[in-house]
């Protein structure tokens, strides 16, 4: 290699990096370590379903409707891929986003449901399932947000000058972000309901 062309490539990396280059594929490399993260958790709660379904139906098998949802939303969590090349597709992350609420709703139900069955709360099966099913709505929530801020940082990075040139030329797009406020978390704790009769207060003898 001779000194003009060595002189040349390192010409070119520090005008690569002085237009936001390297920063670009650290920020790029960052979402899709989020992303997978993200993926990782929700694959977690899918693998849960048929253990949690099969065992609320030994118990409660006229609740045909709620096992039935419940099913049809795994399913269909299953059908909707989204890869990191997707994410800058935001129909497609909110076609991926409704599907999983659907699965958050229909788990809330189910959960809501199992309270009108002292047995099978007591089962020691049900218990350590539900125990693993919240456990991994909350580390969806930490991934998600963790995500979030991904997005946040390399969209606002490369929308910025003279980073959005360089983003330009070698083909960065903004990342189509998603956000979680109306998807219900099933470990929410049960309704309480005040406008029932307040029982009468023991009479001091």
């Amino acid at each position: 290699m001779t000194i003009q062309r060595i002189f040349l490539l390192l010409l070119a990396a520090v005008l690569l990096g002085g237009c936001g280059y390297n920063s670009i594929q650290s920020k790029d490399e960052a979402v899709t370590a989020a992303w997978s993260e993200v993926l990782n958790q929700y694959q977690r709660r899918a693998d849960l379903v048929p253990n949690l379904v099969n065992t609320v139906k030994g118990y409660a098998q006229h609740e045909e409707e709620v096992l039935t949802k419940v099913t049809e939303a795994r399913a269909s969590v299953g059908k909707v891929q989204l890869t990191v090349d997707d994410l800058s597709d935001e129909a497609k992350v909110k076609q991926f986003q409704a599907a999983q609420g659907e699965l958050s709703s229909a788990l809330s139900r189910l959960m809501a449901v199992s309270e009108n069955y002292p047995n099978l709360k007591a089962d020691g099966l049900f218990q350590n399932l539900q125990a693993q099913l919240e456990g991994t709505e909350n580390r969806i929530a930490v991934a998600r947000n963790r995500y979030v801020t991904s997005v946040q940082d390399y969209n606002t990075f490369v929308r910025s000058f003279p980073q959005n040139l360089t983003a330009k030329m070698f083909g960065y797009k903004t990342k189509a972000n998603f956000s979680v406020e109306n998807e219900k978390a099933i470990s929410a704790p049960p309704t309480v309901d005040f406008n029932k009769p307040a029982q009468p207060a023991p009479t001091k003898p």
